[in-house]
């Protein structure tokens, strides 16, 4: 589960129209901190599988979505719930940051 990839061509069906909350990992090859974050969100993935979706999204690759949310600093964490972008964080940070805004919108 930690390697799926959305794009701007399935990002509706597999994020927007998902059933469970879902993180998005907004990224690219060439960021520095996107690569200290991507095994977080690989563990992520594991500690909430079946609760949560967890995939990444390369900005370089699908522009469309990542302008559509205004992402302008990656990595960019963005968790959708219903459809919606109900929490954003940004930048490389420590597990628990993210642990604490998946269970708040769990919670939610």
């Amino acid at each position: 589960m930690a390697d799926v990839k959305f794009t701007d061509s399935d990002f509706e069906a597999e994020v927007l129209k998902s059933e469970m909350p879902v993180v998005v990992d907004f990224w690219a090859d060439w960021c520095a901190p996107c690569r200290i974050v991507s095994p977080i969100i690989e563990e992520l993935a594991k500690d909430y599988e079946g609760k949560v979706k967890v995939g990444k999204l390369n900005v370089d690759e699908n522009p469309q979505v990542s302008q559509n949310y205004n992402v302008m600093s990656i990595p960019s964490i963005i968790i959708f719930k219903g459809g919606q972008p109900v929490k954003t964080l940004i930048g490389a940070q420590a597990k628990e940051n993210f642990k604490r805004a998946i269970d708040e919108v769990l919670a939610s």
